[in-house]
């Protein structure tokens, strides 16, 4: 897979407001910052995000992807 297929699975699936990938192709980090997260604890935050890539995890075609799933507030407080 490819950061790009990883990006639109997500974006396909929650509306974010970036998202960052950085991987050698076999593995992966991300960081997504959406508003669905507002409210969430970070374990469902993490479940969101994988089940818009469940098919690609199942299959074994990504297997190595490191989350860090953030709110725009939270976002704003990292700068």
């Amino acid at each position: 897979m490819t950061e790009l297929e990883i990006k639109q699975m997500i974006e396909q699936g929650i509306s974010c407001q970036s998202i960052e990938i950085n991987g050698d192709g076999n593995h992966f980090e991300a960081i997504v910052v959406s508003e669905q997260f507002d409210g969430k604890r970070p374990v469902a935050r993490q479940q969101m995000v994988y089940a818009t890539l469940q098919d690609k995890i199942s299959s074994g075609e990504l297997h190595a992807l490191s989350l860090k799933t953030i709110t725009p507030a939270e976002a704003a407080n990292r700068g």
